[in-house]
């Protein structure tokens, strides 16, 4: 496995990486959440091996964004002093696929990342975000709704993978567009054109609408948004 560990204790990382190389893992590191998450989005890996106390970011954040804005799904376990259930909870609901207290044996960390790979190895190739009938296919980039094709510009498509992965949680406006233009979004309110057409593919021919604004804050995607909504 080639594996990304962020983790800002020398000595910890120092361990890992004399295990995990030893038996045949390749590994990156980083010392803080900001450059973790830069090279977990920039870069393949199999898992991610991520501290919950980190410099300039912490970890929920780095993950959330990792998540929501990156739109990635590589498997991540968290590492932390944290045993408390709703730090737990947090850290699940971040989107974290497994969780591991410290201190912890080297070998259950290596068992529970290959049990992850495992489960990603078995997953269905076609990768499909739903929610109600709406379906967005990651590999095909095919989206429907109620098995009908939707017509989406690239931008489109992108907006409705960030709310579906979201979803039923609100996105806020700027990470929305974080996501389409990074950090040089455009002048004006080319956001709020690009989500009226979204809704009007997604919602228009349809008596269910799923594309909600929330006021000044951003949007959801779930099930009974009023007609009102519309932008």
């Amino acid at each position: 496995m080639r594996l990304l560990v962020i983790e800002d204790n020398r000595n910890m990382v120092a361990n890992l990486f004399a295990y995990f190389e030893a038996r045949g893992h390749v590994l990156d590191a980083a010392p803080d959440g900001i450059t973790g998450l830069h090279l977990a989005l920039t870069q393949a890996f199999d898992a991610v091996i991520l501290d919950w106390m980190l410099p300039r970011m912490d970890g929920p954040e780095v993950l959330r964004k990792l998540r929501v804005e990156g739109g990635s799904d590589v498997p991540v376990i968290m590492l932390t002093a944290r045993d408390e259930l709703p730090d737990k909870l947090l850290g699940f609901r971040a989107g974290a696929d497994d969780y591991l207290t410290k201190p912890f044996d080297l070998a259950e960390l290596e068992a529970r990342l290959q049990s992850l790979q495992s489960r990603v190895q078995g997953r269905a190739r076609s990768r499909v975000l739903e929610v109600e009938d709406l379906r967005l296919d990651l590999s095909t980039l095919e989206a429907t709704r109620a098995g009908k094709p939707l017509h989406l510009f690239p931008a489109g498509r992108k907006l409705l993978e960030v709310l579906l992965r979201a979803s039923p949680a609100v996105v806020a406006r700027e990470q929305l567009e974080q996501a389409l233009w990074g950090d040089t979004p455009p002048d004006g309110d080319a956001l709020r054109s690009h989500v009226y057409e979204l809704r009007r593919e997604v919602d228009g021919p349809f008596e269910t609408k799923l594309i909600q604004t929330v006021p000044r804050v951003g949007y959801r995607l779930a099930r009974a948004a009023p007609r009102g909504d519309w932008p």
